[in-house]
């Protein structure tokens, strides 16, 4: 009997040995739920996947993985941009078999998420964050589009962002659609363009649109606010949740 009760004893040491060591746990097969998701960041107008570089990094770190690439968001319409740059970015994710894709867009990066959905189903997608997106246009495209020098600089997808395009809308789908916009300003003209809350380039009206499933407003600028703390915080709690996060809440 002594020997039966050494021999397991053994066993079970011998199997615990082999689980500290090679880091397997028997208790939590995963350090994190995120581990299995990836998530897809597309930047704004005239941007780079530079300013998107903070919130990469803080979504790594809660185990997230990351597709944060370049496009050319000057030299191409929207529609363009969607059909040119989020198939291979999706296959980034794809090759990585997550349990969900997500979409966190910035400004004309979430109209081109909205373009690609129109027209073409993403099985795994879980959620679409959008970062202050000129879905019903802004006044302040309204008021430069015509420019030639505004052309040369911004493109094509100038044009598309004027109050006079069709207001955008999503077919509902099992996925969520959480928005955030901003309210503060750094605009020196845009007392003279809005005449609304906004975020310097785009008013919180515009960034609306069916469906969405929660909708923030923050103090933030429309040009820094994918790097803003409480925005980072909002996102990695609807990544988690499919809602956005009350103060009360621990995201």
């Amino acid at each position: 009997m002594n020997k039966a009760l050494q021999s397991i004893h053994t066993n079970v040491t011998t199997i615990m040995l082999l689980f500290l060591s090679f880091g397997i746990s028997i208790f939590s097969p995963k350090i994190c739920i995120a581990g299995n998701d990836c998530v897809i960041l597309l930047h704004g107008l005239a941007r780079t996947n530079h300013s998107m570089a903070k919130l990469e990094s803080t979504l790594k770190k809660h185990h997230y993985m990351v597709v944060n690439d370049n496009y050319p968001s000057t030299k191409k319409s929207i529609e363009q941009l969607a059909n040119e740059f989020i198939p291979p970015m999706l296959y980034q994710c794809l090759k990585h078999h997550p349990k969900y894709i997500h979409f966190v867009a910035h400004s004309l990066g979430g109209m081109m998420v909205e373009h690609y959905l129109q027209t073409h189903t993403i099985t795994k997608l879980g959620t679409v964050i959008m970062l202050s997106p000129p879905n019903h246009g802004s006044p302040l495209a309204d008021l430069l589009h015509n420019n030639k020098i505004v052309q040369l600089i911004l493109g094509p997808s100038i044009q598309a962002l004027t109050t006079q395009i069709k207001e955008s809308s999503l077919k509902r789908g099992p996925y969520k659609i959480g928005i955030i916009a901003g309210s503060r300003s750094l605009n020196p003209f845009g007392a003279f363009i809005f005449d609304e809350p906004n975020d310097g380039i785009v008013p919180v009206s515009s960034t609306k649109m069916k469906p969405m499933n929660d909708f923030i407003v923050l103090p933030v600028t429309h040009t820094f606010m994918m790097r803003n703390e409480q925005v980072i915080t909002q996102i990695l709690c609807f990544l988690k949740r499919g809602h956005f996060c009350l103060r009360t809440d621990r995201c």
